[in-house]
Order: structure tokens, then C-alpha cells, then sequence
């Protein structure tokens, strides 16, 4: 005889807690190098169970206005921390966060190190591999090319680690 099992119920939210994690995630995104409101925007939508969350509902959680939002949806969208979805049968958008934000913005940093390589190679060129401004454009140059050859390694066994803990999703 197969028996259902009941749905594991959820417990209420402590909204306050809530709000309270957002912000003190945010302040540390803020430390970390990251505009305060895109910080704000990303931290309530992580911390939403659906990870979707509309211009409105983002505004009314964190109390700023359509504009603050829009602004913090455009910078995170360009750095592929959210995307843009329209709700079915809708005009209005809806933001999402993906499970693998994190793997995403990081492993299209990659164009940006390629960049940085080939800006940095005409600086050690026209200040001379010898100099000692040469020699720190060089390190610099260094440091990324191995950056960038270790981040595609870190990559690849991130998702087989997240493989073995969340299967394929």
C-alpha cells in the first residue's frame, strides 16, 4: 500500500527578520564593491522564496520608489545577477534570481579579464617591460591570466560539487 506524504508545512515568515537580513546582507554587497540600492534589490529578491518579484513588490519591500528599482534592476541585469521576465499573459516585468547567480556573474567576468589582458599587454608595451611602472603592469597582467585559467578550473568543479548536492537543476 502507497501512502502520501504530506508536504512539510511551512512556518510563517518573520518579515521583520526578514527585512533586517536584507539590509544587513546589502550593507556587506555595499562593502564589498556593490551600489547600495542593486545590493538592496538583490538581497530581497534572494531572500524571496520564489526569487521573482515585480517593480512593485520590490518598491513596497524595500520602500523606495519605481525609479530606485528600475535603476537597480538595469545595473544588475548588465552584471547577470537578475533577468527580466514578463508575467504571463502581462506588460508588467518580473525580476529573477537564479540558484546559480553567483556561478553566472563570475564565469562572465571572463570577457572582462580577456579585456583588462589585452589593455594591460599595450601598457606594458608603452611603458616598457623594464620600468618599474612595466614591471607592475606586467604582474598585474600576470595575475589575471592566471586568474582567469584558474577561474575556469574553480568553475568546472563547482558545478559538479553542486551536481552531487542538488542533482541537475
Amino acid at each position: 500500500m502507497v501512502t502520501e506524504q504530506a508536504a512539510p508545512a511551512q512556518q510563517p515568515r518573520d518579515e521583520d527578520a526578514v527585512s533586517a537580513f536584507v539590509e544587513r546582507f546589502a550593507a556587506q554587497l555595499v562593502e564589498a564593491g556593490m551600489p547600495r540600492m542593486p545590493s538592496r534589490v538583490f538581497a530581497a529578491l534572494l531572500a524571496s522564496d520564489a526569487g521573482v518579484m515585480t517593480s512593485a513588490e520590490l518598491g513596497d519591500a524595500l520602500q523606495v520608489s519605481p525609479a530606485a528599482v528600475s535603476g537597480a534592476i538595469r545595473y544588475l541585469a548588465q552584471v547577470n545577477m537578475v533577468t527580466r521576465e514578463r508575467e504571463p499573459g502581462s506588460r508588467r516585468e518580473r525580476y529573477r534570481v537564479h540558484s546559480n547567480q553567483w556561478y553566472e556573474a563570475l564565469t562572465n567576468r571572463d570577457q572582462i579579464l580577456k579585456r583588462w589582458e589585452g589593455t594591460l599587454r599595450d601598457g606594458v608595451a608603452s611603458l616598457g617591460p623594464e620600468t618599474g611602472a612595466g614591471r607592475r603592469m606586467s604582474e598585474t597582467l600576470e595575475f589575471f591570466q592566471f586568474l582567469e585559467k584558474e577561474l575556469a578550473s574553480l568553475m568546472e568543479r563547482w558545478r559538479e560539487h553542486r551536481d552531487r548536492l542538488y542533482g541537475d537543476s
